[in-house]
């Protein structure tokens, strides 16, 4: 398989390099109707050689050999690439220990780097980078054409350092340049907060080692103050490891698929199913996405929407669904090989598709106006002297809320609509 790649792409790149020929390099090479199996090894042995002889520059074989591999693979798709020593370890450190940067995941479209996702509570995330974003230039460098992983090593860097970034946002018109100063990206990956009396929200921003174990136990404090329902929110959240996509679906799956991959190669083909556990989670559920929510999120999404387990609610997802294989080289280096695609429990598969809510609500910017308007509004329980519905202090609800979730709520149109859905679940099924 590997001398299959080797040639079909190869191929490729001869043909690149003679297609605009000079009268400085003497001969050419010809192409047989009917190539054998290693002809096209032959041609690129041929012009590694024309290169390292005639080429304006003395440039290293080592160096010669590692741009081929990253133009073979980027010619694959978005996500498959090399990874030098360095960006492989940076690769490790980004799912298990500490790393700095500015917290966005990127992709390439189009020849284009655009931002999955940033990540909450890091610099990108704070400077207002969005989903859909294209990054135009780093520190000055165009990212036409640049890989994934050339980008992510121009803007990681130690922590206090700047970077800077031109940015065109999805709306704009014209770039806008940000400089962000590089931090530790924070490890923590699920946050919640209690809404309303048993109503939790659940913050998942995205899928490390440690997911599915601070979920299990941000639910456990849950459940000592008594649990109703959950709002799982995978806004804005770019994904991660696969293997805690499939253990936080199994959180609140009893059974059934979970997720299939499906590959050229028997070995690349699997599925993933739920098992009961003791801590199994069946109260409501209203699960966020949005445009930043890619490959695991969309698994998760995918898996408890397909089992009738949970209600979608907010804007079509990224649609990444396309499983990576990181294989490491023996040097220390890496690459990085898309080997099969993701599929839902039904079938679906959500490459280039995404997860359609069940109820599609974009996201709206709170007006000041409207802001005002609603915090004027005037029901029955203002009114002096309103007569009480007789409700024992136990089922009433709180007289008031923690001010950062009340911020929260009135900002956030989406989680207000979520909570009323996750509050009336019950109900709704009954309805016939």
């Amino acid at each position: 398989m590997r001398v299959t790649l080797w040639t079909a792409t190869l191929l490729i790149l001869g043909v690149l390099a003679f297609s605009g020929g000079s009268a400085l390099v003497p001969g050419t090479v010809g192409a047989a109707s009917d190539e054998g199996k290693y002809d096209s090894l032959k041609r690129f042995s041929q012009v590694l050689d024309l290169v390292e002889r005639y080429y304006v520059r003395d440039v290293p074989r080592k160096d010669l050999i590692n741009g081929a591999v990253k133009g073979m693979l980027q010619g694959l798709d978005p996500h498959s690439t090399f990874l030098s020593v360095e960006e492989f370890k940076e690769m490790q450190e980004s799912t298990s220990g500490e790393f700095f940067g500015i917290g966005i995941e990127i992709s390439s479209e189009n020849g284009q780097l655009i931002v999955v996702a940033p990540i909450e509570d890091t610099p990108a995330h704070k400077a207002g980078l969005k989903s859909g974003d294209i990054i135009l230039a780093v520190d000055g460098v165009p990212t036409q054409d640049m890989t994934t992983q050339e980008a992510v090593s121009r803007i990681r860097g130690a922590k206090g350092t700047e970077v800077e970034l031109s940015i065109l946002h999805r709306d704009a018109k014209a770039p806008e340049v940000v400089r962000l100063v590089r931090d530790a990206i924070p490890l923590i990956s699920v946050k919640s907060k209690m809404l309303e009396d048993g109503y939790y929200w659940v913050r998942l921003t995205r899928f490390s080692e440690r997911t599915t174990g601070e979920l299990v136990d941000a639910l456990k404090e849950a459940g000592k103050k008594g649990m109703k329902g959950i709002i799982l929110d995978l806004r804005n959240n770019p994904g991660g490891l696969l293997d805690q996509a499939v253990s936080v679906s199994d959180t609140f799956l009893k059974d059934g698929v979970i997720v299939s991959i499906r590959g050229r190669m028997e070995d690349a083909s699997r599925e993933y199913r739920a098992k009961t556990q003791p801590g199994d989670v069946a109260v409501p559920m209203v699960v966020l996405v949005n445009a930043g929510s890619a490959s695991a999120s969309e698994i998760v999404a995918g898996a408890l929407r397909d089992h009738n387990r949970a209600l979608i609610l907010g804007e079509r997802t990224f649609g990444k669904g396309s499983v990576q294989n990181v294989i490491p080289l023996s040097d220390g280096a890496g690459l990085k090989l898309t080997v099969a695609l993701y599929y839902t429990p039904n079938g679906r598969s959500i490459q280039a598709e995404g997860i359609e809510p069940d109820f599609e609500v974009p996201f709206e910017l709170p007006r000041e106006e409207e802001k005002a308007h609603r915090l004027n509004m005037v029901r029955e329980k203002d009114l002096n002297r309103h007569i009480e519905n007789g409700s024992s202090g136990k089922d009433a609800r709180p007289s008031a809320r923690a001010d950062d979730v009340k911020q929260a709520l009135e900002k956030d149109n989406q989680l207000r609509m979520a909570l009323q859905f996750v509050k009336r679940l019950p109900r709704l099924k009954d309805i016939q």
